[in-house]
């Protein structure tokens, strides 16, 4: 069903989950076009006035109507229990540890996309709105020994490959969304929040980011934005590369 829908190709491992609940909610969807379909046709060809030409004052005797409406809503149900809830639960609930993950801060301007990892030592600088400014979109404290191999880079996000992904979400501007298709991944940024999600990315390549709200004139060029995942030994020479190149390999 989810190739018929046409999405793109899945690279995240929850992904597979949120495709399987898609293609099933369509499913019911195309049981109940269908089925209300033939029910009209057969309604009008039922009741046409030839064949009824006086009203029935009794109405409906039989309850397959009341069975039929319990049934769907059972199934809308079971879906929503036993699939969107637990999805839900994973991705706002269940997070990784820090320690474990790729650790990515995301700041939305308009129209651009601005990513910040920890350098050499693996933490993020302090912040402070003080500091923040065209030259130091994140306001990095520059009296923090930890903020100044911070590494920073614009419209290109890269994370290797089968390793936990956080990131953390916000704008310098006006509300836009942070959207990866393939990774089944959208969160909204709001400037003055940090909106937390994870994923994991199952495949390396090249993936689109986009913005999946409309935040001006420039909208469309929000979709500039890249996702490359590559494996651990690559993401590290870069990091490395953009860090002053003391980022341990283990």
């Amino acid at each position: 069903m989810t190739k018929w829908l046409g999405l793109p190709e899945v690279a995240s491992a929850h992904g597979v989950a949120i495709d399987r609940f898609i293609g099933y909610v369509h499913w019911l969807m195309a049981i109940l076009f269908v089925g209300w379909l033939v029910y009209f046709v057969y309604v009008l060809w039922r009741f046409h006035h030839r064949r009824s030409p006086r009203p029935d004052v009794v109405g409906a005797r039989s309850h397959v109507s009341t069975y039929a409406e319990v049934a769907v809503a059972t199934v809308e149900g079971l879906l929503l229990v036993f699939l969107a809830v637990p999805i839900w639960a994973y991705m706002s609930e269940a997070f990784p540890p820090e320690e474990e993950s790729t650790v990515v801060q995301v700041m939305a301007q308009q129209f651009n996309w601005n990513f910040r990892y920890g350098g050499a030592d693996g933490r993020l600088g302090r912040q402070d709105p003080r500091f923040v400014s065209e030259t130091n979109l994140f306001g990095i404290d520059p009296e923090d020994p930890a903020g100044r191999d911070d590494v920073t880079s614009l419209n290109e996000m890269r994370v290797p490959v089968g390793k936990p992904v956080i990131v953390y979400v916000s704008s310098k501007d006006v509300i836009h969304s942070f959207k990866i298709p393939s990774m089944r991944l959208t969160v909204d940024a709001i400037p003055g929040m940090r909106v937390p999600a994870h994923f994991t990315p199952t495949r390396e390549g090249r993936f689109r980011i986009i913005c999946a709200q409309l935040c001006g004139n420039g909208h469309a060029a929000m979709a500039q934005g890249v996702l490359v995942v590559e494996s651990e030994e690559a993401f590290q020479r870069w990091l490395a590369s953009r860090s002053g190149g003391s980022v341990s390999y283990e």
